[in-house]
């Protein structure tokens, strides 16, 4: 897979290509779908997949800290690309420049001009282009004088839910990790690196692995059974904490912290992955750090259980 940072970067693909526009927040099995779709396409015309996706996500730009919690970070999204049928990603920089941008400029300057689409698949519910003037009808009329085609992404059901990342959003945001993972088509995971702390997990006998969220906010707080992967090929599991610990210090960044069983091994810069199996609990700031030692105590045996029963499911 071909990345490409930014409109400036992208040079004129002469054969043209098939593509799909959006934020992909989650690549999730709509998004999945659509992917197979473009690709049995390519695979007819023999031209590439490529895919566009803004970065910040434009309701980030324009609502900044009132936005939604994303799903994934940009590096989360560009590892998941990476294992489907996509030939180049395209990731263009969401900035008042580009939300400034006219329509039909978007339409001619980029979509013909650049990329020389042939085929486009879109939901019928996308908007583009200043005052957000562009949308299915517009690119329909203008695929007809261009010569591209315009297809609906259509839409994905699961338990008769349309799958989208506000409804992933939403259940995770309830706790139901397992719908969120029958829309995903996988565990909800946060992947980054181990980051040195405060170490004061040590102190009471829990020590974490600590990986900064970087986001504005999350669609996920409080304490789970997790695994994770990234270690020498293996799964371990544990407990981990997303949220302000509000016990120890109550700052504004979020964290998640890790603590996993009958590991003692230095993996401070890993690049890891946390995989979220089973929510214990909502965070709570505890009167002491005896309180919170108890509590994660009693939360450790929960973890236990839940693998213990779901190891071999």
């Amino acid at each position: 897979m071909h990345l490409i940072r930014g409109l400036t970067h992208l040079k004129p693909i002469e054969k043209g290509c098939v593509l799909s526009i959006g934020n992909f927040d989650g690549v999730h099995i709509g998004h999945r779908k659509v992917i197979e779709k473009l690709a049995k396409k390519a695979k007819a015309v023999n031209l590439p997949v490529v895919i566009m996706l803004f970065e910040p996500q434009p309701l980030e730009f324009f609502l900044a800290e009132n936005a939604p919690s994303r799903l994934m970070r940009l590096r989360e999204k560009v590892i998941q690309f990476q294992s489907l049928p996509v030939d180049k990603l395209l990731i263009v920089k969401f900035n008042q420049q580009f939300a400034d941008y006219e329509a039909n400029d978007f339409i001619s300057d980029f979509l013909v001009a650049k990329l020389n689409v042939k085929h486009l698949v879109i939901g019928d519910d996308f908007h583009f282009g200043k005052a957000r003037c562009g949308n299915f009808a517009m690119l329909k009329q203008k695929g007809q004088l261009f010569g591209f085609e315009v297809e609906d992404t259509q839409s994905y059901y699961v338990q008769k839910d349309r799958v989208s990342s506000t409804l992933i959003r939403d259940a995770l945001g309830l706790g139901d990790l397992t719908k969120a993972k029958l829309m995903l088509g996988q565990d909800y995971s946060v992947c980054g690196r181990v980051a040195h702390g405060d170490k004061r997990g040590r102190t009471i006998g829990f020590p974490t692995a600590n990986i900064q969220m970087f986001r504005k906010n999350t669609p996920i707080a409080g304490v789970f059974a997790v695994t994770m992967t990234g270690i020498d090929h293996k799964e371990v599991q544990g407990i981990a904490n997303v949220g302000t610990r509000p016990t120890v210090d109550g700052g504004e960044k979020v964290i998640l912290e890790t603590h996993l069983f009958d590991f003692n091994q230095e993996i401070y810069g890993k690049y890891v992955e946390v995989h979220f199996k089973q929510k214990i609990r909502n965070e709570v700031r505890f009167q002491s750090f005896d309180e919170l030692k108890q509590q994660i105590e009693k939360d450790i045996m929960i973890a236990k259980q839940f693998f213990a029963i779901n190891i071999r499911k």
